[in-house]
This record gives structure tokens, C-alpha cells and sequence, in this order.
């Protein structure tokens, strides 16, 4: 049990290696920053601190990532009602989040590549499940998803596995 406990451990790094800099590399952005992109494609308009929130950050170091987002011209911020902010991708902020999850994407399924089809169903199976009790642990969809692909995930009449254990209230 444990050498499965670590050999999923090892995995889990070198996946997000892999994951991360083919997405990172693609928009030339940080880890947070790329999640930041991919947040806004799927909810535009959030606030600063519902987006450092959803990529792990502190509301300044939110403000920061924003900040950088915005002085290269992939965000913007808008006013709203009183002194509340919304943060919206610009048409370069939307064209980077596309081409980080392409990057992301093409590195993850040339690994699943690696393996035959029925031996990808079944990992998919496995997945699902470590996704769901993910979610039981962690208690939050935005925050495991937030450098998901989400059409993919839920294209084709798909269930995202996060999102169901979210609608049957299997989190913290």
C-alpha cells in the first residue's frame, strides 16, 4: 500500500511538471498566473479575491498576480457596484488560457498516449474516483479545477467528477 501511496506521489510531481510547463511555457506566465487565465475564461467578472481565492492565493498576492495580468494586457479591471472590482480577460488574456490548455493538453495526452485503450479506460475510472474523494478533502470545485479544461472534461455528454461530488455534498 505504501509503495502505491508513493509511487502515486511521484506521479502526481512529475504529471504537474509536465502539465504545468507545457501551460506555463505556452503563456509564459506563473503557475498561479496561467490558473488566474484559466479561472477568468470559464467565470469572467469575478473579483480580485474570488480569483486569489480559486488559485490558491492571498488577496494581496492576488492583487499582485492581477497587477502583472493586467500590465500585459491580458486582463482588465471594471468597475461594478461601490467598491467592488471584476476582473475580465481581454481577447490576449482568452487567446493565452487557450493556447496554455492546448499546451497542457497535447503534453497530457501524448502520456495517456502511452498506454492502451482499455488500460486509459480504466485509468480514467481511477481518476474519477481519486477526484471526487480530492474533493471530499479539499471542499472546494474552483480550487481543484482551476487548470481544468473544462469543456473537455465535460464535453460529449461527460460528468466531471468534481462537480458531481460537489452537487451530492461530498466535500468539507
Amino acid at each position: 500500500m505504501r509503495r502505491t501511496a508513493n509511487l502515486l506521489g511521484a506521479t502526481a510531481l512529475a504529471v504537474t511538471d509536465l502539465a504545468l510547463g507545457g501551460a506555463t511555457g505556452a503563456a509564459g506566465l506563473s503557475g498561479s498566473g496561467a490558473a488566474a487565465l484559466v479561472v477568468l475564461g470559464a467565470d469572467p467578472g469575478i473579483s480580485v479575491t474570488e480569483l486569489g481565492r480559486r488559485v490558491g492565493l492571498t488577496q494581496s498576492a492576488a492583487a499582485r498576480m492581477v497587477d502583472a495580468l493586467e500590465a500585459r494586457g491580458l486582463v482588465e479591471r471594471r468597475p461594478t457596484l461601490g467598491k467592488w472590482v471584476a476582473v475580465h480577460p481581454t481577447n490576449a488574456g482568452r487567446a493565452a488560457s487557450a493556447d496554455l490548455l492546448d499546451a497542457r493538453g497535447e503534453r497530457l495526452t501524448a502520456l495517456v498516449d502511452t498506454l492502451p485503450p482499455g488500460e486509459q479506460e480504466r485509468l480514467a475510472d481511477v481518476l474519477e474516483r481519486l477526484l471526487r474523494a480530492l474533493y471530499a478533502e479539499v471542499g472546494n470545485s474552483e480550487r481543484v479545477c482551476r487548470l481544468c479544461d473544462r469543456l473537455c472534461c465535460t464535453g460529449a455528454g461527460a460528468v466531471c467528477p468534481v462537480g458531481q461530488a460537489e452537487r451530492e455534498g461530498a466535500g468539507g
